[in-house]
């Protein structure tokens, strides 16, 4: 089971979905504002991991299990499940952690809902031992 507390190699961010990310009726948002999310996730895993921004080369899987809407505020958390010389595979996950309806209601839930989850490759720096020298 994905563990929700972060460490040194995990991140995480939280926010809230704003009307400027709605795309479809119902206030619903795009499946890119998920890839969006996974992409700072990533790129803040980069900078811990080597110092840059780093980039992304692959995903091996991305899968959207529930809807997200305006006004959602969501958790995203990833963490480096491995590690190469110059790359990281990544395991990210998006939770809903308050809902709301399409009219902006409160949706009671018992506990955060997986809205998505991903797993990537990412390219790091030389790493920050190498740029001190």
């Amino acid at each position: 089971m994905f563990d929700v507390r972060t460490g040194e190699d995990e991140v995480m961010v939280r926010f809230r979905l704003a009307p400027a990310d709605a795309r479809y009726a119902g206030n619903l948002v795009a499946g890119s504002k998920a890839m969006e999310i996974f992409a700072d996730l990533e790129t803040e895993l980069s900078l811990r991991e080597g110092g840059d921004e780093g980039l992304c080369a692959s995903y091996e899987a991305v899968t959207f299990s529930a809807p997200l809407r305006v006004g959602d505020f969501v958790e995203g958390i990833a963490r480096v499940i491995e590690r190469g010389r110059s790359s990281r595979k990544v395991e990210a996950r998006i939770f809903k952690v308050v809902s709301v309806d399409d009219r902006g209601i409160l949706i009671p839930q018992d506990e955060p809902i997986l809205a998505a989850t991903a797993v990537a490759t990412i390219v790091v720096g030389r790493g920050k031992a190498a740029q001190a020298s």
